[in-house]
């Protein structure tokens, strides 16, 4: 769930994240103050048409939808360098203005300005993210730096600088509401973090690094991409053997895909997973696995070492820039966790349990290989020891999880907790970017909210992983803006007319990220500024949502056999059940491992240049089992590499992860999961407030007191001592 985050208007300098909410509609006091602060706001502003066309105001029905069917990477290149340069007016206004700086005048103006553009930047990292086509690589290769400066070029103004700053700091004497004051204190306070307070020969070396930083993270993730383009060709059944069916079938159709006869292992977790998990060839799951672990470390021209190797340079040196002794000291100074200490303290805690477990499970596994294990063994071996254990074969579940009714009982979920209903519109009702693309109209308690797009399977172009974003995101100062947000998957599609069967991580992987589109759909924002959370809070409200998949509504409603329509027995749920902390080892290691390495890698007092060393040696220092891999290397980390977004912040899963789990034991230790009063509480303080408060004050409020973190080891069957 993550996208590259450029600067590119008022807004955007406050908020950083797309898909978190925000809070009531109390922040400029009575309707009519706020009405007369956007009367003032307007007035600043130039009157600008666009001339294009992806820069219009969205048209046709729910509020405007963008008008997929109408972009092209021309027409996108146009928008984009016209969108720069209508914003610069529009800054140069606010910047401009002779009457003395106003809430009014200088914050509502600036949530305002750059709305064209807004616009082409929703439908630009649509277009890189799941189309991925060369034609579209070019404008983002060209544009990206030009991207980057424009957004320096409003931090760096000094007149606007002093305006913001001037606001914020005479909030109290102005008489600005509560929300007002959070608005300019960190509108201030992130104009500093950018580098606006810096000398002119700072600013001008900011910006070179910043554009530097975009053209690198654009290059890091089209060779990511280029290498997950790639395959293994298998020739004959006997390479598939041990694969369910529904995996065989995936295979046999990229094969056909791509003009092969035979069977392609796509290089994306999707496909490797499965070959990993149930290949009986031992030789082809090490050369599968091999492939996998190595994409952008091949020594070739989509190597990624040298990329990633100027990435921690440049932002060691921004850093050092602005004050800070490293990257992850700059990058956490508005998180929950505020310091690497902290989250160096909370990922500590739990690697030493996971490690230990990870020793049983190489133990258990090696009794039944009679060989000692090797990480394309791992997944392998630990289905033998579930079967062996529990009696339970992951091959016995996924008739069960068939991709639309896994989808159905997410629906489920959302209108028993929250309210919402999800109503699918016939094609042709709106543009779409794909045809795999479907939409479905969001209603809240009856109350029209937004559109929800999905786009669920892979395809050459499209970046791996799952991911929310929005296209359109809620706010109310200037009328009541509806949301449009997406999710976006990787499943392999089936031949026509054959269900797409997914695995129960797949299924909990759509409810977490369904669980970031509640947290957009839920919004009560008033100003758009405040609709970020924290980096180490985003993951909270989607990860809770994965806990409700097992639940016996959901099974017994929507999650029933492809062929018998029965739903799940209780006897199967028991076995999932009483494995549920099976294989915890593995998954927090692989995890945990690539947490670590981030942080310890954006905490050097020297960036290292040679980056696999660098990877070596840090996870010999944490005493990584040799038999696991990091989930995500270096050369491959998307999360790190193509974005500040997650850079020192990996961490943030488990951070949001301790309050994820100590929610669902709220809702457990009520006797009932789906709590009506829990649930409207958590939908009111958790997901509807975004930003307006303090996060941490806000858990407290919801829960009564601070997350306990030893709900979190008890999920995942550590020790809580």
């Amino acid at each position: 769930m993550h996208r590259r985050h450029v600067l590119i208007g008022g807004a955007s300098l406050f908020a950083l994240t797309g898909c978190a909410t925000a809070g009531a509609m109390t922040a400029g006091g009575s309707p009519s103050a706020m009405a007369a602060d956007v009367a003032v706001a307007r007035a600043v502003l130039p009157q600008q048409t666009p001339q294009a066309e992806l820069l219009k105001v969205w048209t046709g029905p729910y509020g405007g939808v963008p008008p997929w069917d109408r972009v092209t990477a021309p027409r996108l290149r146009a928008a984009l360098l016209e969108g720069i340069d209508l914003q610069r007016a529009e800054i140069a206004a606010i910047a401009d203005n002779p009457a003395p700086a106003t809430f009014a005048n200088t914050l509502v103006a600036l949530q305002m300005a750059g709305e064209p553009i807004g616009r082409a930047y929703a439908i630009y990292g649509v277009v890189t993210s799941n189309i991925g086509s060369d034609d579209y690589n070019e404008v983002d290769t060209e544009l990206s730096p030009v991207l980057s400066a424009a957004g320096d070029e409003i931090t760096f103004n000094p007149k606007l600088f002093q305006r913001v700053r001037a606001v914020a700091d005479g909030a109290a004497a102005a008489g600005l509401t509560a929300e007002q004051t959070r608005i300019a204190t960190r509108a201030r306070d992130n104009f500093v973090r950018n580098g606006a307070a810096l000398d002119a020969a700072g600013k001008a070396e900011l910006g070179r690094i910043n554009t530097a930083l975009s053209s690198a993270f654009t290059s890091f993730g089209q060779m990511v991409v280029a290498d997950e383009n790639t395959w293994i060709l298998i020739p004959d059944e006997a390479g598939v053997a041990g694969l369910p069916d529904s995996n065989k079938a995936a295979a046999a159709a990229a094969a056909r895909d791509r003009n092969l006869q035979g069977w392609a292992i796509v290089n994306t977790r999707s496909s490797v997973d499965p070959f990993l998990s149930f290949a009986d060839d031992r030789a082809l799951r090490e050369q599968v696995w091999r492939k996998f672990v190595n994409r952008g470390d091949n020594g070739d021209a989509n190597d990624t070492n040298a990329t990633i190797a100027e990435i921690v340079k440049l932002r060691d040196q921004r850093a050092k820039l602005l004050g800070f002794r490293n990257h992850a000291e700059w990058r956490m100074q508005d998180t929950m966790a505020k310091t690497p200490a902290a989250a160096f303290g909370l990922m500590n805690r739990v690697w030493a349990p996971a490690k230990a477990r990870v020793a049983e499970e190489v133990a258990d596994m090696k009794a039944i290989a009679g060989f000692d294990i090797e990480p394309w063994d791992y997944l392998y071996f630990a289905e033998k020891v579930r079967k062996d254990k529990y009696d339970l074969d992951q091959n016995e579940l996924k008739p069960y999880f068939e991709l639309n009714n896994v989808r159905a009982g997410s629906f489920y979920m959302a209108e028993r907790l929250y309210g919402f209903t999800f109503e699918k519109l016939a094609p042709g009702t709106v543009p779409v970017f794909h045809p795999d693309v479907t939409v479905y109209q969001v209603r809240d308690h009856g109350r029209p909210v937004g559109l929800y797009y999905t786009d669920d399977f892979n395809r050459p172009g499209k970046r791996s992983g799952a991911w929310m974003t929005t296209y359109r995101s809620h706010s109310t100062y200037d009328g009541d803006k509806n949301v449009l947000a997406s999710n976006n998957n990787n499943f392999n599609k089936a031949a026509p007319g054959v269900p797409v069967l997914i695995s129960l991580d797949d299924a909990e992987t759509m409810f977490h990220e369904f669980g970031h589109a509640l947290h957009a759909f839920s919004s009560a924002v008033t100003y758009p500024a405040l609709d970020d959370v924290p980096r180490d809070f985003v993951e909270y409200p989607s990860q809770v949502h994965e806990h409700w998949v097992l639940t016996r509504p959901i099974l017994d409603g929507f999650m029933k056999h492809v062929e018998t329509g029965q739903p799940m027995p209780q006897s199967l749920v028991d076995k999932i059940e009483a494995a549920a902390t099976f294989n915890q080892g593995y998954a927090t290691v692989s995890y945990l491992s690539s947490a670590l390495v981030d942080m310890d890698l954006h905490t050097q007092a020297t960036p290292p240049t040679d980056i696999d060393a660098f990877e070596r040696d840090s996870l010999a220092r944490y005493g990584m089992p040799k038999e696991i891999v990091m989930r995500h290397r270096l050369p491959q980390f998307n999360h790190l590499f193509t974005s500040d977004a997650y850079s020192a912040g990996y961490y943030s899963y488990l951070w949001s992860e301790t309050m994820d789990a100590d929610t669902w034991a709220y809702f457990e230790e009520s006797g009932d999961v789906f709590n009506p009063d829990i649930a409207t509480r958590y939908k009111t303080i958790i997901l509807s407030e975004g930003n307006t408060t303090d996060r941490g004050e806000a858990y407290r409020r919801f829960r009564g007191r601070d997350p306990d973190v030893a709900a979190l080891l008890k999920v995942r069957g550590f020790p809580t001592s």
